[in-house]
């Protein structure tokens, strides 16, 4: 049987997503997410902690990501953790354990021209067949049963 390998998280920008092209002119875009959860201590003081995770997005994924994305943004990602091995300069064995982004939808609030705001979710997905109605929808992955659920 095959393991499942998912991640999701919703999160803000630690900053900008920086792009970079490989040798082969693949894109790739890395960028820090801030996730928060905050609970009480024993003396019922509310404690805030954040983590920080890197993502990673490649090719027509990461070239999204660097014209959509901007520091403090909050985002919904969909992605697969990958950790990484290589010798630095110095010879040194160094590790790194990432987020593999394969969609992302943006959550963030703008403004609009009458200074109301809205929630402008832009929905992008590392899979290019499927069409745009698709990509807007298949982020909830609900089956049939559950579109009728009360919530």
């Amino acid at each position: 049987m095959a393991g499942i390998n998912k991640v999701i998280l919703v999160g803000n920008l630690g900053k900008d997503p920086e792009i970079r092209y490989l040798d082969s002119n693949v894109a790739r875009v890395n960028f820090s997410l801030a996730t928060s959860e905050s609970f009480k201590d024993k003396e019922g003081n509310r404690i805030e902690h954040t983590e920080w995770h890197n993502i990673v997005f490649w090719r027509s994924l990461a070239e999204s990501a660097h014209k959509i994305l901007k520091k403090g943004m909050q985002v919904y990602i969909e992605g697969k953790l990958q950790t990484r091995q290589w010798v630095d300069k110095e010879n040194n064995k160094r590790q790194t354990t990432e987020i593999v982004g394969e969609h992302f939808l943006k959550l963030t609030k703008t403004e609009n021209h009458s200074g109301s705001s809205s929630v402008n979710p832009t929905t992008t997905s590392q899979n290019t067949n499927e069409n745009s109605e698709e990509k807007n929808n298949d982020h909830l992955n609900l089956g049939e049963d559950e579109k009728d659920l009360p919530f």
